[in-house]
């Protein structure tokens, strides 16, 4: 991840915490780096198709990635936390069969470490997909769409993730025209229950269906919600039903 734009806008999107973690914090937190994987399903198919890795720390109050990623960026330390992260990613990357799903914040685009056709991850680009997070408008990178298509000739596969948590999702579909579309937890939470989600998860499905993008329902945690999903035409599902993220892939439960 790289320092913000003079601009200041990422600052917005990003608004501090109330109580900054120290640099000491952070520094065990980047040497305590470890990740958890969870399972992509095929459901048609019973079939494993890839895992996304969930960055962790050992660091107290900085276990989780919100908080790991927010210190780092009150800390102005983005870029040394992001070459970390995709460095153990490449390390493991090895131990890890089939595609590897890899968040990416809209800051990280912005480093030209990422770029890097050396680093671990573009030596193993053409396994590895990136999910752009919808958690900041794409609007605050300048040049998105270049350093996007730039990610593609390296030979990576571009996700647009959350879609369905804030109001900029629509807009970032357009300016990524993604591979994948991941639908959040919050939509898929009790779509079986709701109309409204089912309507709204349908539109998706068939404008990411027009648009050549795979999509991916993520959350998904009871199997009524796993039938209604697939209903919708959304056969590849992620979450707690089939699998719980784990320090090695799990077992897969049908």
């Amino acid at each position: 991840m790289s320092a913000m734009p003079q601009s200041g806008k990422l600052e917005q999107a990003y608004p501090a915490a109330s109580a900054p973690p120290s640099h000491e914090r952070l520094t065990g937190a980047i040497r305590s780096l470890a990740f958890v994987y969870q399972p992509i399903v095929r459901w048609s198919a019973r079939k494993v198709i890839a895992h996304e890795a969930l960055v962790r720390s050992a660091e107290p109050g900085l276990e989780g990635a919100l908080a790991l990623f927010d210190a780092a960026r009150i800390l102005n330390r983005q870029r040394e936390l992001g070459g970390a992260v995709r460095g153990r990613l490449g390390a493991d990357l090895s131990t890890i069969q089939g595609d590897l799903f890899v968040n990416v914040e809209p800051p990280d685009l912005l480093d030209a470490g990422l770029y890097d056709p050396r680093s671990p991850l573009c030596q193993n680009s053409e396994r590895v997909v990136l999910e752009i997070t919808e958690r900041a408008s794409l609007s605050f990178v300048p040049e998105v769409r270049r350093r996007v298509f730039k990610l593609r000739d390296l030979g990576f596969r571009i996700a647009a993730d959350d879609i369905g948590a804030d109001y900029s999702g629509l807009t970032n579909l357009a300016v990524l025209q993604p591979d994948v579309v991941k639908i959040d937890m919050n939509l898929v939470r009790n779509v079986d229950r709701e109309p409204t989600r089912r309507k709204v998860i349908a539109s998706l499905a068939e404008l990411c269906a027009e648009m050549g993008s795979v999509v991916v329902a993520e959350g998904v945690e009871t199997a009524d919600e796993r039938d209604a999903l697939v209903a919708l035409g959304c056969d590849l599902l992620q979450g707690h039903l089939f699998a719980r993220a784990a320090g090695r892939p799990p077992a897969v439960r049908w």
